[in-house]
């Protein structure tokens, strides 16, 4: 498991979907991960200390969740299939330990509002994930403890539009995510 940050929430120009771009804590990894535009939103709302009139839906799981006695430990994006990626939410309850499945989006809202770390599966940045080089052109991933395993073509192929869309990203103004 690694420790991931958010490191901003775009805008694709090419389709107009949103994407969460998490940096690897410590490291030059990125995972994007397109969301919805309501999960988007929601996470920008809290990241920008914006103040709403009544709970949105993050704010009223947030809620929920510790007026039965639980806490959430930290999220986990723990998969990839087919370019759908998966996370488990991870609660204290009483002293009990639960996971709960979630979509990322939904699992990194609630975790921007409880203050709870974001990981991720190795096996999901190093297949997923995204180096930049000198240049800042986006490099396959690659573990460091597997430097020498040549990137799966067929992978590469599936994470396409991944791709396209790092590359097309101005990557001078990453450290503001309101861009």
């Amino acid at each position: 498991m690694k420790e991931l940050t958010i490191e901003s929430i775009r805008l694709s120009m090419m389709n107009y979907q949103r994407v969460v771009i998490l940096r690897e804590k410590d490291a030059d990894r990125y995972l994007p991960i397109w969301i919805g535009a309501a999960e988007a939103e929601a996470i920008a709302v809290r990241l920008q200390d914006v103040t709403v009139a009544r709970p949105l839906t993050h704010d009223l799981i947030r809620n929920l969740i510790e007026q039965l006695g639980g806490r959430v430990v930290y999220i986990l994006v723990n998969d990839i299939s087919n370019d759908t990626f998966f996370a488990r939410i991870v609660l204290d309850v009483h002293g009990e330990t639960m996971e709960i499945d979630s979509r990322p989006s939904d699992a990194i809202a609630l975790a921007v509002r409880v203050e709870a770390p974001i990981f991720a599966e190795e096996t999901v940045l190093d297949r997923a994930g995204v180096v930049l080089d000198e240049e800042g052109k986006p490099q396959p991933s690659v573990s460091v403890g597997e430097s020498s395993r040549p990137v799966d073509p067929a992978e590469l192929e599936r994470l396409g539009a991944f791709k396209d869309f790092i590359e097309s990203l101005d990557l001078e103004d990453f450290g503001d995510p309101r861009k």
